[in-house]
């Protein structure tokens, strides 16, 4: 009976240190790994754990300008990337809701459209329940331009079910210059197939040289992060002479 407790004592003692040690704040962020060494291991103490963050979060397939980081999270800040997926049977295609050309990009805008032996390539990301709001916002939901749906979409052998938007009314329209560019920068953030990128970059503009504010928005963005990653390099340079 004594060896029983002692043993009890010892495997107590190894599971309460493991707790201690995935909780504490320089180890939280193994526990977001699906793939960590610590998730896994204690996967059997929070089996409810994977069930919880599906309730609390959604995947969307984003395959237009939501493809770049930068723009997405603009109104959307809980956005991270889930992988990397095609549709099947569909094609990418650009026009206005009902012939209304875009204030915000001056040109059509992405759709996508049943097409039978064509796929399109975008992005899963998972976000929070309480983005879902706005990102129906985002695509006009409320004024009928854009229309919720589930797809699947495939990764690897294997299908997710997501939530993207198809275009209502759509009359064909080329984008602006700016707009795909958007769209090539998060092709390219994101490592969307080679040739994908090159069918992207193939795409005829309408040649619009004006103005563009989300254009404005979105480089500020990015000239500050580089701005910021400039300056963690020249940190590293400093303390490496230092040492």
């Amino acid at each position: 009976m004594r060896m029983v407790c002692e043993c009890w004592k010892v495997f107590c003692h190894s599971a309460a240190r493991s707790l201690s040690l995935s909780f504490s704040p320089l180890n939280t962020r193994l526990l977001s790994s699906p793939l960590s060494p610590s998730s896994s291991s204690l996967s059997f103490l929070f089996p409810f754990r994977n069930n919880m963050e599906n309730n609390y979060t959604f995947l969307y397939f984003a395959y237009g300008s939501n493809l770049l980081k930068e723009r997405l999270q603009l109104k959307n800040p809980s956005a991270t990337v889930h992988c990397v997926a095609r549709l099947k049977e569909y094609k990418l295609v650009f026009g206005n809701y009902k012939g209304l050309a875009s204030d915000r990009w001056h040109g059509g805008v992405a759709t996508i459209e049943k097409s039978p032996g064509d796929e399109v390539w975008g992005v899963v990301w998972r976000m929070n329940m309480t983005d879902l709001e706005s990102l129906d916002s985002q695509e006009n939901v409320t004024l009928g331009a854009y229309s919720p749906v589930e797809l699947p979409v495939k990764i690897k052998g294997r299908e997710l079910s997501c939530r993207t938007y198809i275009m209502n009314s759509c009359v064909y329209a080329p984008p602006s210059p700016q707009y795909l560019r958007v769209i090539v920068m998060g092709a390219e953030q994101n490592g969307l197939p080679k040739d994908y990128q090159e069918k992207l970059r193939a795409i005829k503009t309408n040649m619009y040289e004006g103005p563009l504010p989300m254009m404005n928005e979105l480089d500020r963005i990015r000239r500050a992060k580089e701005k910021d990653l400039q300056g963690c390099d020249d940190g590293r340079v400093q303390v490496h002479f230092l040492l």
